[in-house]
């Protein structure tokens, strides 16, 4: 867990137990910001709530900004990160399958579990189609399974595809984000406000 177990603060045993820990923080914390409410996760794709928007781009770029500077002061080695391998056209068509489901169903999948930890029916229904699908993918995984593992990229990041040292790519996330959180209040400001 971050630069303590590898320097040697906390022994390797405190691995799991730090991981329960921010586990159950960040779920108080999704419950805390309202993010168990379908209405309020759907609200960033009808234009009246940007909560979402907001505190996921937020989280990006403190945490990009905080692993550099942990770089920097030499507590953990960037270049050993693991890198998940990107499989462009799986990537695509599982982000389209999440996006409708997130907008038919006002959940993404931590969300979701969240909302069902406090007793939502409309998160259990979106669960159990979870679950459904998975046992889908699964059961005819060869049937998907030249487009799972097609178009291999390897383990690129966005400093590895436009060749730029990472702290332009974060200087240009950074005003991306800017201009998402200004352009988001325009919008807000212009739909009606939904109480929920």
């Amino acid at each position: 867990m971050g630069p303590l177990i590898p320097n040697g603060f906390l022994s390797y045993e405190w691995n799991i137990i730090i991981a329960v820990l921010i586990g159950l923080a960040f779920g108080f914390i999704l419950e805390a910001s309202g993010f168990s409410s379908s209405r309020k996760l759907a609200g960033v794709f009808y234009g009246y709530d940007f909560a979402v928007l907001k505190v996921f781009f937020t989280a990006a770029l403190v945490s990009v900004i905080g692993l550099y500077y942990m770089d920097y002061l030499g507590w953990i080695n960037m270049s050993m990160l693991y890198v998940h391998p990107t499989y462009l056209w799986g990537g695509i068509i599982g982000g389209a399958i999440m996006g409708i489901g997130f907008v038919a169903g006002g959940f993404c999948p931590g969300t979701s579990i969240c909302a069902v930890a406090i007793g939502k029916l409309d998160a259990w229904v979106y669960v159990i189609g979870i679950m459904i699908g998975i046992l889908i993918f699964s059961e005819a995984f060869g049937i998907f399974e030249n487009i799972y593992n097609g178009s291999y990229l390897g383990n690129i990041t966005l400093v590895d595809s436009f060749e730029l040292p990472a702290s332009w790519i974060i200087f240009g996330v950074t005003v991306i984000a800017l201009i998402a959180f200004f352009v988001s209040d325009i919008i807000r400001k212009r739909v009606k406000k939904i109480f929920y």
